[in-house]
């Protein structure tokens, strides 16, 4: 866990409160304001630095992302996808700013777990598998998540054959053996740079031997299996090797399906503090063991999620998967703007209480983009917008990815011009601009909700209310607006007429 981030103070966020109010005029193209840019800054797990980030081929604007997916033993639960969100947004600004990304993400179908789960059900492997993907892929459409351009799976014969060649690369360095027990392990001595990632002095913690299984933690440092023999355990699961029949290690795995998708350097790898160690560096020394380049550029990693202030565990009763949360009357968008907020660095904590304030959040937003609507009369269009309006917010998002800041600016914007709309202030051009520079910076927060005809009964029970309302009838009038918002709609009386919306949140 890192606490020395260098996250954007309150102080800073509301001295920009007079630059949100001088901009509500809408594009500063009439003012003599200088284009002011920016440097993209991230904070390097390996260095422990923030860094300006340079990619490796600057002149194509091309960034190579390979973000760690999930372990396809079980549902993916809410901690897991608070690392998928922040990849998202990652991915999402990137884009924003003009770069091409071109971004990866493994699903682990053969390691212990999985391999324990299918002998546990019965089942074969490919078979247990791949109720998790289906569930997977259903998740990250209900949480807006962008599909990665590759889903490679560990099974594919392509990269099994792939990790074969790597190992036998290794060996032939000296930086891997067979073992008596016929499995390949990789000789962490033999690479110096091991640990570099993790932080820690390797000679000042002591080996307890070569470590079969696929997790250990850095009081069991010992040389990793990178192809494990097989035995009963694993069934009918293995693969035949020139050193036998069995199945590949979770390391090698990764560093095979990279490598292979993405070439031997990377720009930018992505996962959880807990894929640290011993996973990511692991993949570090794999990869550079066999080409001898650097394999990544730029680590960015995740803090964990807990929940009520404590780490998720089905034992205490609080470990939530996606279906949880939804069955509790939450949707989709709600779910990702809480497990967005908060600074990826920090550690979030997920509160039922939480939920709620995401609603009334996007309820805000929802609210200020009617209002933008009706105050540029209707004439949205599609003009672009001066890149200096409301600037602060992708700045925000160019120091480390700092949301927190960038969601402060999003809400003190609203304050303003709702202000402003209060007083009759804010001219159509302006609202019109402002819904343009929501439309840019929603490309990376996706929280609009989504537009849609209204059904049938909620029509019928609208036209009602505005006859009720032509005849009169306040006491009927009120009655039909509390039947819509129990349905979900809310009824709001403009000079235009009445408008019918979906409620914040539903």
């Amino acid at each position: 866990m890192v606490s020395e981030a260098n996250y954007l103070s309150i102080e800073v966020v509301i001295s920009r409160r007079r630059k949100t109010r001088d901009s509500l005029r809408g594009p500063r193209s009439a003012r003599n304001d200088m284009p002011i840019t920016m440097p993209l800054r991230f904070f390097n797990t390996y260095s422990r630095q923030l860094e300006e980030f340079q990619p490796r081929d600057p002149k194509r604007g091309k960034i190579d992302i390979y973000t760690c997916g999930p372990t396809v033993y079980s549902r993916a639960h809410i901690g897991n996808f608070r690392a998928y969100i922040f990849e998202d947004l990652l991915q999402r600004h990137l884009e924003l700013r003009g770069y091409k990304v071109h971004r990866v993400m493994n699903i682990t179908d053969v390691d212990d777990k999985t391999i324990r789960g299918a002998r546990e059900a019965g089942v074969p492997l490919s078979k247990f598998t791949a109720q998790f993907k289906e569930a997977f892929f259903q998740d990250i459409k209900t949480l807006r998540i962008k599909r990665a351009d590759e889903f490679p799976a560990a099974t594919d014969q392509r990269y099994i054959d792939k990790m074969i060649a790597m190992i036998g690369t290794l060996i032939s360095r000296g930086l891997a053996y067979q073992a008596e027990d016929k499995s390949v392990y990789f000789r962490i001595n033999k690479f110096p740079d091991y640990g570099k990632l993790a932080h820690f002095d390797l000679t000042q913690l002591q080996s307890t031997g070569r470590v079969k299984h696929d997790e250990y933690d850095k009081e069991h440092i010992g040389d990793f299996a990178l192809w494990k023999a097989w035995d009963e355990e694993d069934g009918d699961v293995g693969w035949q090797s020139p050193w036998g029949r069995g199945r590949p290690g979770w390391h090698i795995e990764c560093s095979a399906m990279a490598t292979a998708l993405l070439g031997d350097e990377i720009d930018i790898h992505c996962g959880g503090v807990d894929n640290i160690f011993p996973h990511h560096e692991a993949e570090i020394a794999q990869s550079e063991g066999c080409t001898g380049k650097k394999f990544v550029r730029y680590w960015l990693h995740c803090a964990h999620l807990l929940v009520d202030g404590q780490k998720m565990s089905k034992s205490l009763g609080n470990f939530y998967t996606l279906p949880d949360i939804l069955e509790q009357g939450c949707t989709g968008r709600e779910i990702r703007y809480a497990l967005a907020r908060v600074h990826y660095r920090v550690p979030l904590n997920f509160t039922w209480d939480g939920m709620k304030e995401a609603r009334e959040s996007l309820g805000r937003i929802d609210d200020w983009l009617v209002r933008l609507r009706e105050t540029a009369q209707d004439k949205i269009d599609n003009r672009k917008i001066d890149m200096q309006l409301g600037r602060q917010f992708e700045e925000a998002l160019d120091d480390d990815l700092n949301i927190s800041a960038a969601l402060g600016f999003l809400f003190e914007t609203i304050r303003e011009t709702n202000r402003a709309m209060d007083r009759n202030e804010l001219e159509a051009a302006s609202a019109n601009a402002w819904w343009n520079w929501w439309k840019r910076i929603n490309s990376v927060l996706d929280l609009e909700r989504e537009t849609a005809e209204l059904p049938a009964e909620i029509a019928k029970l609208a036209d009602a209310r505005a006859q009720a309302r032509l005849a009169k009838d306040w006491g009927k009038s009120d009655e039909l607006r509390d039947e819509l918002n129990a349905r979900g709609w809310e009824a709001r009386d403009t000079k235009d007429g009445q408008k019918i919306t979906r409620r914040a949140g539903v």
